[in-house]
């Protein structure tokens, strides 16, 4: 293992080493002060992030889905809001703030309409009485001189009158109704309920929208009538879910029903009245009691609850009945509530007070909806001007519902009225500990005619203080709906906070109606009341107030309002900050960023001086309310209780300012009614068409598109000072690395919400184009399953999610198609889409919708024209100019198409500028030369880039299907097929992306066309080979054959010699291939290689090919080991049949352990191993090994025979070498082990065979002998060295015969013939055996002869 040079720390590497902050320069200019602990924990924080540590899951989050996540939390938010029931609860209380500042005033007057003279001069033909009333749901009055009844538009200057003069009876009561479904014709939308001295009667009553912008009405007689002689009918209602209609009158408490239906049925009129309260004779029993009159008791209010099916009554004697409603028109009485018990009630919960006491009155009732509470069903209204909340329970104890009837009511919540000045401090009392002083003896709204309530919770008590005057003073109060959501004092329950204020009517108030929609927030009680959260969404109330003066119409002010009128009437700058304060101890500082901004925006409304309502553009208010947004808008909130956590980085422990919670919760207000609901929906025309409509009007769309863009741009005029928004340079006034975080997280926060205001304006436009087309049309166009996504896509999903700006693109192109298929001008529609929103359709998108246009258009004029090829070359440019754009749905599309048409090279071309416009930076390539690790990112670039290869991948594989279609060569000439293909195959081999010849390299192999691969010329192709050779066996094989096949032998034979030495499964054999081929190739000489790099390379392939065979024959030996035992065998084969070892391992662990000395040798020889003793001692032993074996064996060769084959066998592979094979030592070996072993056995020249067989040279062999001859050692000394003696002779005739082959001078010279004569003669006379001596003999003659 190789040492590496370790690396040198980074900053920031480790926890405890702060990376250097790029603000340094800033920083040392400044004095810091953090706490030591504080400033290592944050540090540690941002570090961990920096070095690729876990991110944690708010840092992952995309800024739309940040800016959705904080809008939906500023709508859940305002869901919370208390329902009625938490803020009256048991108790009583008496907190009002009565305001005297205009600027402050909960409500204010806008208009007087006043009575129109004709009317006044119908009033002066007055006989017998005159009442009056509002229909003010669609601004209408109504008055009732006599038998006439006269309805007109009070908010027109000069209204026509709608007269019913058709019945000769005194008018006696008016309703409005709405009618049961289904008995009269659609136009039919109310009843007006008519009732005189004689009858009641039922009148149609249609509307339709008026030239000047109100409503006119239009009257039906029905011809339904019941007669009522004698009950005096003063009091009329209706149930709105059901279409009934109840009556009573001045001289009983009986309850009737008037019944209706469509037609008359047998025992049973079209109309008439039914009571529900006294049956038989009892209804004309007299009112005396032991012959003396009593006061009868009448009904004087009636009032529904349709959601609870709940009809209350009001009797003269302050008695509260309750009726539940139920099928079949039955009416039963549930709970009868005298005053008495009411007043038990309330004794309970309050000390005497003169407010609560016989002597008062009950003088109205207001029913409280199931969708406004759930316990609370009524408020009754004393004439001291106390509010009485009561609850009714089953007799389960459950609340009531619409199923399930009360049987008990019981006093909730007890409201006094505000303090007088003449109150005094002993009449203040507490409720419980710790909270404010409850007033419960303020005369100030003594005594009260009357009141009324509407949802959700403004109250209207009619005071007449002055007896004489006849007129009304008015106290409205409403819930302090910012106070109720958010009280200042968290830990203790929410109180019931109201606004008040004094109106001086100047008349007496005949009736009171609301003029818009009743108020709902929700459809649930909790929710209900916020009417914070529908300020810019719904219309605001507006109570109309009918007097014998006219029409007085009072406005609810919205917050917006209230703090736009006090920044207008603060007085001076002191006084305006007074004003921002006080709003932000009352509401907060979110509440408070979310008001000015809206203020700044143009939302606020007020009165003007000629009394209409206008918006308040006044430049100075919109300064102020600019002003307070940006200074007053608090700073971020950094958690310092969370910052040992290291798992989370620093800037997700804090919390943004309040003004990042005005802007989300401002922008949730504006979209609230939008955000979850569906862009279109879907229903069937009873011929079975389908019909699409919008689930929000498009004027709603419009506005909310216009207040967006309002507040895009006050951010964009007003970022530089607005903080987190204003850039880099807000970071000089960064003082610590807290602050440096802190600021991060409010710009992450705020510039997350400026670009979904961005996305929700352009979705809007989108939507609004959408509808302008045939939107039926186009959403049949899509597929079912984008369909089903496009019907359930909200506004919250178009604005927000990557799914739905493709359903939005989706939707764009299906417009678009539709329009080429209708002919029009694509190019113009789609200049429009983006120009109205750029984001689902940007220019991008026009050049795209062109150029498939050009597509179509080639499409049509054939394949083979030169029409089509101009098309599709022109939309291959277009395509080009858009790569980065290009979806693979819409690259799939083009491909089908260019294939279709035989566009192989512009198809191949497109797809290849797709994947490189995806990857600039090459991460691919870059993921690939390191190896592809697992996990990287880069390997995401790789994927995308493979997918646009795909589609290069079928072009190729259309090329060839085109190949069995058409021929390439037609009499010698270029068919246009084969011209297209061979441009295809240009575009591919002249292709200079590397990343995309991997890819296509990789798929020639894995569809088994390696030949193909093989015939590439590129360079591409080898380093393609090499990096993948070092993984893949199959990749290295085809690189040394790809060297192979371009002649380039000196890298074949380098890439067998690595496949050799490689760690690849392969057996030994292969690897004594690859070296046997790696050797053959380096011999084969080729210009332009040097001869020392050759000689060098094949030195090492013959050197480990030596050793690879030594390990083979190692290898084949020990398979038939005996001495190896059955667990040991595999383990050692297969540690032998792989990688070729090295020669160590090879004798020290097998060799020499095994006495195999003859592997021994030829690892000396291999090793280059000359120590002359090691080898003569190894191969001593290798003859006594073998000689021993022989000797062991029953049957077989003799001993000598084995000696002679294992010399002679060893002697070929090591060539002779005088190192390993010594024959000055063998020889004598073997003629002594000849002489003590195998004496008179075999024959006696076996020994001299051996060397000469391996062609020794006789002089050698000569040498050796002559030396044992003189040297006279054991065991050749005396007569034994005939033995000797035998040999010599025997060489020298074999020399001598064997030089006169050759050159023809005996034994190579004359002085070596003499000496070989000399030695003769001396062989003679040791005593050679006869047949040796004859041979000597005659030898030497000849020997003798010749050197005459």
């Amino acid at each position: 293992m190789s040492i590496q040079t370790p690396q040198k720390p980074l900053p920031g590497a480790y926890i405890q080493t702060p990376a250097v902050s790029r603000f340094q320069s800033l920083q040392s200019r400044q004095s810091i002060s953090v706490p030591p602990q504080q400033s290592q924990a944050l540090n540690q924080q941002s570090q961990s992030v920096q070095n690729g540590g876990q991110k944690s899951e708010s840092q992952d989050i995309p800024p739309i889905e940040r800016a959705a996540r904080a809008v939906n939390e500023a709508l859940t938010e305002e869901s919370r809001y208390p329902d009625l029931d938490s803020y009256i609860g048991q108790g009583i209380s008496s907190e009002y703030e009565v305001t005297t500042q205009p600027a402050w005033a909960p409500f204010q007057k806008t208009k007087m309409h006043p009575i129109p003279d004709r009317i006044f001069a119908q009033y002066n033909r007055a006989q017998v009485s005159t009442i009056m009333g509002l229909f003010a749901d669609f601004n209408h009055a109504w008055v009732a001189i006599d038998n006439a009844l006269y309805l007109w538009d009070y908010t027109h200057p000069s209204p026509d009158l709608v007269s019913f003069e058709e019945q000769p009876h005194t008018i006696t009561a008016v309703r409005l109704v709405k009618p049961r479904v289904g008995v009269f014709v659609p136009a039919v939308i109310r009843l007006l309920v008519v009732a005189t001295t004689a009858d009641i009667i039922l009148i149609g009553l249609s509307t339709q929208p008026a030239p000047h912008g109100g409503q006119s009405v239009a009257l039906y007689t029905l011809k339904m009538s019941t007669p009522v002689k004698g009950l005096d009918v003063n009091i009329i209602e209706g149930s709105d879910s059901t279409g009934r209609i109840f009556f009573s009158g001045g001289l009983s408490d009986d309850v009737y029903e008037f019944t209706y239906q469509q037609e008359e049925k047998w025992f049973q009129n079209r109309c008439t009245k039914v009571n529900h309260t006294r049956k038989g004779y009892s209804t004309f029993t007299p009112a005396t009691l032991f012959g003396q009159r009593v006061q009868q008791e009448t009904v004087v209010q009636m009032i529904m609850d349709d959601t609870r099916r709940l009809l209350y009554t009001l009797s003269s004697r302050s008695t509260i009945r309750t009726f539940h409603m139920k099928g079949n028109g039955v009416l039963d009485l549930v709970i009868t509530k005298p005053l008495g018990q009411t007043l038990s009630n309330v004794g309970h919960m309050t000390s005497q007070s003169d407010l609560i006491s016989p002597s008062m009155a009950i003088v109205s009732i207001s029913a409280i909806t199931a969708q406004e509470a759930t316990k609370i069903h009524l408020m009754a209204s004393t004439s001291t001007g106390c509010r009485i909340f009561m609850s009714a329970t089953s007799s389960y104890g459950n609340y009531s519902s619409s199923s399930n009837a009360p049987t008990s009511m019981q006093v909730q919540h007890v409201k006094f009225p505000p303090a007088d000045a003449t109150t005094s401090n002993s009449t203040q009392m507490t409720n419980y500990s710790n909270t404010p002083s409850i007033n419960t003896s303020s005369s100030s709204l003594i005594p009260t005619r009357s009141a009324i309530r509407y949802a959700p919770g403004y109250f209207l008590a009619f005071i007449v203080k002055d007896q004489q005057s006849g007129t009304d003073l008015l106290f409205v109060s409403g819930p302090d709906s910012a106070r109720i959501a958010r009280p200042q004092d968290q830990q203790r329950l929410t109180r019931y906070a109201e606004l008040a204020l004094w109106l001086n009517l100047g008349s007496r108030a005949e009736d009171v109606g609301l003029a818009t929609e009743p108020f709902a927030a929700s459809s649930s009680p909790v929710g209900f009341g916020n009417e914070l959260a529908v300020q810019f969404d719904k219309p605001t109330a507006e109570i109309a107030i009918l007097t014998n003066t006219g029409v007085h119409m009072l406005r609810r002010r919205r917050l917006v309002d209230i703090f736009a009128a006090a920044l207008r009437l603060g007085g001076g700058d002191e006084g305006l900050e007074g004003e921002v304060k006080k709003f932000i101890r009352q509401y907060g500082p979110g509440e408070t960023a979310s008001t000015a901004l809206a203020v700044a925006c143009g939302q606020a409304f007020d009165v003007t001086s000629d009394s209409r309502l206008a918006r308040v553009l006044d430049l100075d208010v919109l300064e102020h309310a600019r002003k307070a947004f940006i200074e007053y808008g608090g700073k971020p909130l950094f958690n310092e209780n969370s910052m040992l956590d290291q798992s989370v980085p620093a800037i997700d422990l804090v919390q943004p300012s309040p003004r990042h919670r005005g802007l989300s919760r401002y922008i949730s207000r504006l979209v609230r009614s939008i955000w979850k609901a569906p862009i279109l929906r879907e229903s069937i025309t009873p011929t079975g068409g389908l019909v699409i409509s919008s689930s929000v009007s498009m004027n709603k769309l419009r506005e909310i598109s216009q207040d967006l863009t309002k507040l895009k741009e006050f951010l964009n005029v007003n970022k530089s000072f607005i903080e987190g928004l204003a850039g880099p340079e807000a970071l000089g006034n960064v003082k610590t690395k807290q602050d440096e975080v802190c600021l991060q997280a409010e710009h992450r926060a705020l510039h997350a919400l400026v670009i979904l205001i961005d996305n929700i304006i352009e979705g809007l436009a989108f939507v609004l184009v959408l509808y302008d087309e045939k939107i039926e049309e186009t959403v049949l166009s899509l597929a079912n399953e984008v369909r089903q996504q496009v019907r359930n896509l909200s506004y919250e999903g178009l604005c927000t999610t990557a799914l739905g700006k493709q359903l939005a693109k989706d939707l764009v192109k299906a417009i678009v198609n539709r329009n080429i298929l209708s002919g029009s001008n694509v190019e113009t529609v789609a200049e429009a889409l983006r120009r109205r929103c750029g984001s689902f359709c940007s220019a991008d998108d026009v050049v795209i919708f062109k150029a498939q246009e050009y597509v179509k258009r080639a499409s049509e004029a054939g394949a083979d024209s030169d029409v089509c090829r101009e098309y599709l070359n022109e939309s291959l440019r277009l395509f080009k100019q858009v790569t980065g754009s290009l979806s693979m749905e819409q690259m799939n599309w083009i491909i089908e198409n260019y294939v279709s048409l035989q566009f192989y090279a512009g198809s191949i071309q497109l797809c290849l500028d797709k994947a490189q416009e995806s990857d600039r930076g090459n991460r691919a390539l870059t993921w690939i030369k390191e190896g592809r690790p697992p996990g990287d990112k880069r390997a995401e670039a790789f994927e995308f880039r493979r997918r646009c290869y795909d589609l290069v991948h079928q072009v190729i594989l259309a090329v060839e299907r085109s190949r069995t279609e058409s021929p390439d060569m037609v009499d010698g000439h270029l068919t246009l097929s084969g011209r297209r293909r061979e441009e295809a195959a240009d575009e591919i081999d002249n292709s200079n992306d590397e990343v995309f010849q991997t890819d296509l390299y990789d798929w020639y192999l894995q569809e088994n066309w390696s030949d193909r691969l093989l015939e590439v010329e590129s360079p591409f192709v080898i380093t393609y080979l090499e990096r993948r050779s070092s993984d893949d066996i199959a990749h290295a094989d085809l690189l040394w054959k790809y060297y192979l096949q371009h002649e380039r032998y000196q890298d074949a034979a380098m890439v067998q010699l690595a496949l050799a030495k490689s760690q690849f499964v392969l057996s030994l054999d292969q690897r004594i291939q690859y070296l046997g081929n790696a050797k053959t190739n380096a011999s084969t000489t080729r210009p332009g290689i040097a001869r020392s790099t050759r000689t060098e390379v094949l030195r090492e392939i013959s050197d480990l090919l030596d050793v690879a065979n030594i390990q083979s024959d190692l290898l084949q030996r020990l398979k038939g080991e005996s001495r190896i035992s059955p667990d040991r065998r595999p383990q050692v084969i297969e540690e032998l049949n792989g990688p070729v070892l090295p020669l160590t391992v090879l004798f020290n662990t097998y060799c020499e352990p095994a006495f195999y000395f003859d592997l021994c040798i030829l690892i000396y020889e291999a090793a280059d191993h000359r120590v002359a003793s090691d080898i003569k001692a190894t191969w001593q032993n290798l003859l006594d090994g073998v000689h021993t074996q022989a000797e062991l064996m029953d049957q077989g060769p003799q001993p000598y025979e084995m000696i002679a084959e294992a010399v002679r066998s060893l002697g070929n592979r090591l060539g002779l070498s005088e190192t390993m094979f010594p024959v000055g030592d063998l020889l004598p070996m073997l003629k002594r082990y000849a002489f003590n072993y195998q004496k008179n056995v075999g024959p006696e020249t076996w020994v001299v065979d051996i060397f000469t067989d391996l062609q020794v040279p006789y002089e050698s062999i000569y040498g050796v002998l002559e030396s044992m001859f003189y040297n006279d050692e054991p065991p050749f000394q005396g007569r034994n060295r005939r033995f000797i003696g035998n040999d010599i002779v025997y060489v020298a005739k074999a020399w001598f015969h064997d030089s006169l082959r050759g050159s023809g001078t005996i034994f190579g010279s004359e002085d070596n013939a003499i000496a070989v004569s000399e030695m003769l003669h001396t062989v003679m006379q040791t005593g050679l055996d006869e047949r040796r001596l004859e041979e000597c003999q005659d030898l030497r003659m000849r020997i003798e002869t010749m050197l005459r």
